[in-house]
């Protein structure tokens, strides 16, 4: 495959909107790590395509997995949580191909987080330790207030303790007793009439076969703007009544699922998803311990969208944070490599993925182990690389520029 890094990612987001594209490419601009979260298509493209790197259990996996792809949210029990959070790419694939890519995003983002080398692969070991020592314990746990630790137990009782109220009121406005959405232009952007139109009409239609049709009463509707990877594909941010007006409203969160950027490369065969929301849906219900509240798939206009409910942008750990103290970092990547475990082993044994004794078996073998890690800390490099080309690239430029 050409190594003409422009062109690949101009190809993979050529039907996405091209303003959000735009702004996708200043985001990536940013930094290496930016740029690889950016690019989970050019991982998979790369990766080798016969590597004894496969021999490893097939595994519900959430395909983009990174340090930034964790995070904590109320769950449809309204408890909090912290675990993987972002499933798009979500596919039946070895269990290495998870491994390697959040392996490589610890090499790839140590000089955001401002570690050096050494102490970044020591890092990659704390993670592997973790979630091979979960792996043979064999049992999947959660992560909540009470049994979390350092960063993770600080995020986790701010957003236990955050109000409704104060979160409505940093993305939308009250006028005559009643919200709207406030257009930033940073988190929320305006909707033409035309799509508002589109919008209401579907909602109006879906929302009457709910149970509880009067929660989902449309109060505002505007596009969404988040993440670095998925911009540029149709996303909404829904402002509903919930359970009153106006401090009880809802905001909901509507986004359209493409097709997983695995597929081309997957050979473990897959299920038949009736779409791409069902596959996200299916996978994430089933690696989460308690999902996000609302979550759910449907299908707008003949196109599948995401459900759920709409989470802070700021409720993930800002891993800075750390004080210069690797212990603290050691802890939270730990933490990340339980999760990493425990969604494998309480997904499996569904549709082809590996049973619990596999995994277990997997987990008390270490051979893997050295060249896992010397895949992850040579693509870290190859990715740099490719950051630098990105960011060199006069036609690149011009498009980023151009907004």
């Amino acid at each position: 495959m050409t190594r003409n890094i422009a062109e690949r990612i101009q190809q993979f987001n050529k039907d996405r909107n091209p303003e959000r594209v735009r702004l996708k490419y200043q985001l990536m601009r940013t930094d290496s790590f930016a740029f690889f979260r950016g690019t989970c298509h050019l991982f998979y493209e790369d990766w080798p395509h016969s590597t004894p790197l496969d021999d490893a259990p097939p595994v519900w996996i959430c395909g983009d997995l990174h340090l930034q792809n964790f995070g904590s949210y109320k769950g449809d029990n309204r408890l909090v949580y912290f675990d993987m959070n972002d499933f798009d790419e979500a596919a039946l694939a070895p269990a290495t191909w998870e491994l390697a890519r959040l392996l490589t995003s610890v090499m790839v983002g140590a000089v955001t987080l401002k570690v050096n080398d050494s102490e970044a692969f020591a890092l990659c070991h704390c993670y592997l330790q973790a979630y091979t020592s979960a792996l043979v314990h064999g049992k999947a746990r959660v992560v909540e207030v009470e049994t979390a630790e350092g960063m993770v137990k600080d995020l986790l009782e701010s957003v236990r303790d955050r109000k409704r109220k104060d979160f409505l009121e940093k993305r939308s406005e009250t006028r005559n007793g009643k919200r709207r959405l406030i257009i930033d232009g940073k988190h929320i952007a305006p909707i033409t009439l035309e799509g508002r139109s589109q919008v209401e009409s579907f909602w109006k239609a879906w929302s009457k076969g709910q149970p509880n049709p009067e929660f989902y009463e449309l109060s505002d509707v505007a596009h969404r703007i988040a993440g670095v990877g998925s911009l540029g594909v149709d996303r909404y941010v829904l402002l509903v009544e919930g359970k009153g007006s106006p401090d009880q409203n809802y905001l909901l969160d509507l986004k359209e699922e493409e097709k997983s950027s695995l597929e081309p490369y997957l050979r473990v065969p897959q299920p038949q998803w009736s779409n791409h929301a069902e596959r996200v849906v299916s996978i994430q219900q089933r690696a989460q311990g308690t999902s996000p509240a609302l979550l759910s798939a449907l299908m707008m206009n003949g196109k599948p969208y995401v459900l759920r409910e709409l989470q802070p942008d700021q409720d993930k750990i800002d891993l800075a944070n750390w004080h210069g103290r690797l212990r603290r970092l050691e802890s939270v990547v730990g933490t990340m490599g339980q999760l990493t475990a425990w969604a494998q082993l309480r997904s499996g044994g569904r549709q082809g993925s590996a049973i619990a004794d596999e995994l277990i078996a997997f987990g008390n073998v270490s051979k893997w182990q050295t060249p896992l890690l010397e895949y992850a800390k040579t693509y870290a490099s190859q990715v740099e690389a490719d950051y630098q080309e990105f960011c060199g690239n006069v036609g690149v430029q011009a498009v980023s520029s151009s907004s």
